[in-house]
């Protein structure tokens, strides 16, 4: 799977894990360059505490465009250390 944005590849995986009809890619496989830490954190009852990056590429802020869980609670322990995308960001098959 790869995710785009703004004509730039951020994220490419041949493994995801898929939640609630999102692709969580596994942390490794983003490109750092792209993204920056937000303050924004949100509340799932069953996933736990969600942070987020802004993605910027060539100048364009995409702000909290992605979002991770830090600790996970146990029933959504597989999405540890993965990242998923939303605010635009395409989600294809590679």
């Amino acid at each position: 799977m790869k995710a785009i944005w703004n004509g730039a590849v951020i994220a490419e995986s041949p493994e995801t894990v898929v939640v609630e009809g999102n692709h969580y890619f596994p942390r490794e496989s983003i490109d750092d360059r792209y993204f920056h830490e937000s303050e924004n954190r949100t509340v799932c009852p069953w996933k736990g505490t969600a942070s987020y990056f802004h993605v910027e590429v060539d100048g364009s802020r995409n702000p909290n465009a992605a979002w991770y869980y830090p600790t996970p609670k146990p029933a959504a322990a597989e999405i540890a250390d993965h990242v998923a995308f939303w605010h635009g960001v395409e989600v294809v098959a590679a």
